[in-house]
């Protein structure tokens, strides 16, 4: 055999060593940062997973009894678009994105500044402040499950029609950041990580207004909490109005009085609603998700959610939020006005205005006047224990949502 075949024979083994490899080998994701220092930012050599969120049972499952009618399972409420289904890839580039300073006009402030992983990715000043030291108008709403919202609009007035719509607005808000979105783009494509995480993400390295835009609605819609103390008591029973095992007696108390009708009054789950405590589903024939709460007689300086749909009848109307998280997110309300969770529960108890476009469920159907609950000393304190037991202490310290610039 002489040298020439010897060296073919030797070429063919190696190129069937190689593929039987390929064969064998497991499909694995590509590494990122291999040396944990892309450009300074603090990723993980793989991807962290967004895309497998492991929903709870009662996520996924309506439990509440058939008298319940409005009730539902959370994840009916999922606003997840099939064009933009979240990946660990998107997701990732939208975190780096989310944190992201110089995507403002000066490079101060980031979507992460005025949305807080400590605070529920929200903020605990009444109103935030802008790239050069303006307010914002109202007060920064969370973005805890931000995905469980069927009608998928967002802000407090729900002028953005969808999550990749809104993502977007702050960039561009004269007081937030102060940007155009084409200087959005150009800002991004400078970012020494653009190249191989927008090509980890979408294919390529081109960077576009629409990517920027999914890639942060799949990071936001990756927020989500769903191990609380409510959750680990929840998976003990059958039922959400059951004792929970794991409960002190006043947390019960607080979970039946927030299940359970007061005075004639329809319970506070009628307007937070699932196990994820949120918003109701969109009517057939309504354009908002949104209530009045009686927070004051009359819309002034605010009209909420008519200021984007024109409709009367939407005159003081605000998003409703999820509970998840609350007690980490004072003040509360869009305007920030309570400062405490023994602020808003006075509210409720003797404080609801009679506006004309009042929640009907606290209305009195026959006086026309605004009802109040009237707590109970204990029964408040009760309310307020059970709240903050919708605290999710594993989710505000998950490094997967935390500052990759640290």
């Amino acid at each position: 055999m002489n040298i020439k075949h010897t060296f073919s024979l030797l070429i063919i083994t190696l190129i069937l060593m190689v593929a039987c490899q390929k064969e064998e080998a497991p499909i694995i994701e590509t590494p990122i940062n291999s040396d944990n220092t892309l450009d300074g930012l603090n990723l993980p050599e793989m991807p962290f997973d967004y895309e497998n969120v492991e929903l709870p049972s009662h996520f996924l499952s309506n439990d509440f009894p058939n008298n319940l009618p409005f009730q539902f399972a959370a994840i009916e409420s999922d606003n997840t678009p099939a064009n933009n289904p979240t990946t660990n890839e998107g997701a990732m580039l939208g975190r780096v994105l989310f944190y992201e300073k110089e995507l403002s006009i000066n490079g101060t402030i980031a979507c992460a500044s005025c949305h807080q992983q400590e605070n529920g990715f929200s903020d605990e000043a009444v109103l935030s402040l802008g790239f050069d030291g303006g307010t914002t108008r109202r007060h920064s709403m969370s973005l805890t499950n931000a995905r469980f919202y069927q009608s998928g609009k967002f802000f407090w007035d729900e002028r953005a029609s969808s999550l990749e719509e809104q993502v977007l607005m702050p960039f561009q808000d004269p007081v937030e950041m102060g940007m155009t979105l084409e200087l959005v783009v150009e800002r991004v494509k400078e970012q020494p990580y653009a190249s191989i995480l927008f090509t980890s993400a979408f294919g390529d390295d081109e960077v576009t207004e629409d990517r920027i835009s999914k890639a942060l609605a799949q990071f936001v819609r990756s927020i989500v909490s769903v191990k609380s103390k409510y959750d680990e008591g929840r998976e003990m029973v059958s039922s959400p109005l059951s004792d929970f095992p794991n409960f002190t007696a006043e947390e019960n108390l607080g979970k039946q009085i927030f299940n359970s009708r007061n005075l004639g009054i329809p319970s506070c789950n009628s307007c937070h609603l699932s196990e994820a405590f949120i918003a109701p589903l969109v009517a057939t024939n309504g354009s908002t998700s949104g209530t009045n709460n009686g927070l004051d007689a009359m819309s002034t300086d605010d009209q909420g959610i008519f200021e984007s749909s024109g409709i009367n009848n939407h005159r003081g109307k605000f998003k409703v939020p999820s509970l998840r998280n609350v007690a980490l997110r004072a003040p509360f309300m869009h305007d920030g006005r309570f400062a405490t969770l023994e602020e808003v529960i006075d509210h409720y108890s003797t404080g609801i205005q009679n506006h004309p476009t009042l929640q009907p469920f606290l209305r009195d159907p026959i006086s026309r006047e605004a009802r109040q609950y009237n707590f109970s000393e204990d029964q408040k304190a009760a309310l307020v224990v059970f709240l903050k037991i919708l605290t999710d202490n594993e989710f505000i310290s998950d490094e997967k949502f935390s500052d990759p610039f640290k």
